[in-house]
């Protein structure tokens, strides 16, 4: 099925949601996935491009919003967006095209921006080119930025006044540090020669107060102009944003933004003073790897994040405008990935393994740890000591407080945040896939957020697992698979004529052809029929009772290529983009998915909905 759907067509696809009981069907692609047009590809998407607007004019009828990845600026070492600044935006996601034009001067020269997509080494793949678009893009922004000032604007300049002073709170720090990076010859700060710049904001006394502001004075003065282009640049992508949003508006998308559990270098050096020194935020042994994962993020004191009284301290105030911004400039909501690391993190030691046998634990959750007891919110007697640190049942006793001040971060920041920007609880879109302690399903329950329901992470042995489509319950979010999973048709390809894959397929006959006389037959078929299997496995998505779907850009258009596969590092991972002519690409036949998950909810249901099904036959 090519989706290029009409009106009419689009009318009774939703017409079956509603029939299902679906109120968001949401599309997953982050922002450097984005596809270029014919002679723009300058080796990096973004939503802000001529091919962004032109998906979003796609998207618009079917889709209710676009859930991006997150936006910070990110290493020059590292493209993956889980490692991105939490206030300053991705230089690579300005649309450089656009500062050739009329709207913005022509300060960007058309044959520099005609060299850069002329020398792009993926220019004709659906790559990213990461490496080369960050180098080429400092000096297209860098012309720019010159040509801004020479033309003094008075409109624009005036704009671009007012924005450094409503951002100053966290625009001087981030532009200190890449004038700092330029000082050093490098934007990774623990590798900095001189240990005062490394320390800029975190004096131990007065006297390294009053010396470290004489070096911040310094070093502005030395950079100044390289500080004032950083600032531009953040304001140019603050102006294309705004324009972006404000067409999706009225096309009727909404933004979901993704707010990552970590905190990039950038910001460790400018709020070192706030987080626990010598600790790292990790992951312990799980899915996707047996000794954990040693994330190497810092971790905030909670000391820091609220005062004695129980109001916000400086780290929680720090938190709190970062989530206010994130939902003010993304009225469809916030994805928080790894919800746990908000409720119930787990910490590992500087240089050793994020495993118990080295000293790692739940932050909160270790009141026998002799380094972790004084956060600990339980008591020793609330412990399953049968249990290794690791497990998350190892918290066997929770009281009305102790939940509540598990979930304070969750009520007071985030919650609050939404509500602040005039949106509620349910513009939170919690990310808790595999490990899900005590704890943190107690706060989930307390507070009534929308968590996640993977169903290619159902584990076909265990009758009660949540991602399995029959025990998936309406307040929850619904998809195949996310950034982090392979492909639907890379995971039905792997699983045919396997014994894993029968165990699968046996399910989802159970749970999708009840009422069928001969499973037996269809269980045969599915397990040897790849594609069978496949379309089965996303019926199952739409199904399901949760109202709301998400579906990750690689299973929408059917695509064979993996986007990330945690654990792995590499230019393979986070480079995946839809191709240019993604118009003519072949997508999941939604008709057909949605008429066959409507008669899985039975024959009661589908001849209720009769009506629907003769609709959906007729746009297949």
């Amino acid at each position: 099925m090519v989706c290029t759907l009409d009106k009419n067509k689009v009318t009774t696809i939703r017409k079956a949601f509603k029939a299902l009981g679906k109120k968001n069907f949401v599309f997953i692609m982050h922002n450097g996935s984005f596809p270029s047009v014919a002679g723009e590809n300058t080796g990096f998407g973004s939503v802000n491009s001529t091919a962004g607007k032109k998906f979003i004019d796609y998207a618009a009828g079917l889709f209710d919003a676009i859930q991006m990845g997150p936006a910070g600026k990110t290493k020059t070492s590292d493209s993956s967006p889980y490692t991105g600044t939490i206030f300053s935006n991705n230089p690579l996601f300005v649309d450089l095209k656009q500062l050739t034009t009329e709207k913005w001067n022509k300060i960007l020269s058309v044959a520099t921006f005609n060299e850069i997509v002329e020398n792009n080494p993926n220019k004709d793949t659906n790559k990213t080119s990461y490496s080369y678009a960050t180098k080429q893009y400092a000096i297209a922004l860098s012309e720019a930025y010159n040509n801004f000032i020479k033309l003094n604007d008075k409109k624009l300049m005036a704009e671009f006044d007012s924005y450094k002073i409503e951002n100053d709170s966290w625009l001087d720090k981030d532009s200190l540090y890449e004038a700092l990076s330029l000082e050093h010859g490098t934007d990774f700060w623990p590798s900095w020669k001189n240990a005062m710049d490394k320390s800029l904001f975190n004096p131990k006394s007065i006297e390294e107060k009053i010396e470290y502001s004489k070096r911040i004075d310094e070093i502005s003065k030395k950079y100044e102009k390289e500080i004032d282009e950083y600032k531009f640049i953040q304001y140019v992508l603050y102006k294309q944003n705004l324009d972006t949003k404000n067409y999706a508006d009225s096309k009727g998308i909404k933004m979901i933004a993704d707010r990552q559990v970590a905190f990039s270098d950038r910001d460790t050096w400018a709020y070192q003073s706030l987080f626990l020194e010598g600790w790292c935020l990790g992951c312990p042994p799980d899915y996707f790897s047996k000794d954990g994962q040693a994330w190497g993020f810092p971790v905030m004191d909670p000391e820091k994040l609220y005062n004695e009284d129980g109001s916000l301290g400086e780290g929680g105030i720090l938190m709190k405008n970062l989530f206010k911004k994130m939902f003010r400039e993304n009225p469809g909501g916030v994805r928080i990935d790894h919800i746990v690391g908000l409720i119930d993190p787990w910490v590992y030691k500087s240089g050793k393994k994020p495993l118990p046998e080295q000293g790692a634990g739940r932050l909160y959750s270790s009141p026998e740890h002799p380094e972790l007891k004084k956060y600990a919110i339980i008591k020793e007697g609330d412990l399953d000591y049968t249990l290794t640190a690791d497990n998350e049942k190892r918290v066997k006793n929770l009281s009305d407080e102790q939940v509540k001040l598990y979930g304070r971060l969750i009520e007071k920041i985030v919650i609050a945040a939404a509500e602040e920007e005039g949106l509620t609880k349910d513009a939170i879109v919690c990310e808790d896939l595999g490990t899900l302690t005590n704890p943190v399903a107690a706060v989930m329950k307390q507070y009534d957020l929308l968590g996640m329901r993977l169903t290619q992470f159902t584990v076909p042995t265990e009758e009660e697992d949540p991602y399995r489509c029959k025990n998936i319950t309406k307040r929850c979010w619904a998809m195949v698979g996310t950034h982090d999973n392979r492909p639907v048709t890379l995971w039905a390809k792997d699983l045919v004529n396997t014994h894993e894959g029968y165990l699968h397929v046996k399910n989802l006959v159970e749970d999708l052809f009840k009422e069928e006389q001969d499973k037996d037959s269809i269980i045969v078929r599915m397990t040897n029929d790849k594609e069978f299997l496949r379309e089965t496995k996303l019926v199952e998505l739409f199904a399901c009772e949760a109202e709301n779907m998400q579906i990750f850009f690689t299973d929408f258009f059917q695509m064979s290529q993996t986007y990330n596969t945690p654990g792995t590092s590499g230019d393979k991972n986070w480079s995946l983009r839809l191709p240019e002519n993604f118009e003519d690409m072949e997508t999941i036949n939604l008709p057909r998915l949605l008429k066959k998950a409507i008669i899985a909810r039975g024959s009661e249901f589908a001849n209720a909905n009769k009506e629907i099904i003769g609709e959906l036959d007729e746009i297949q």
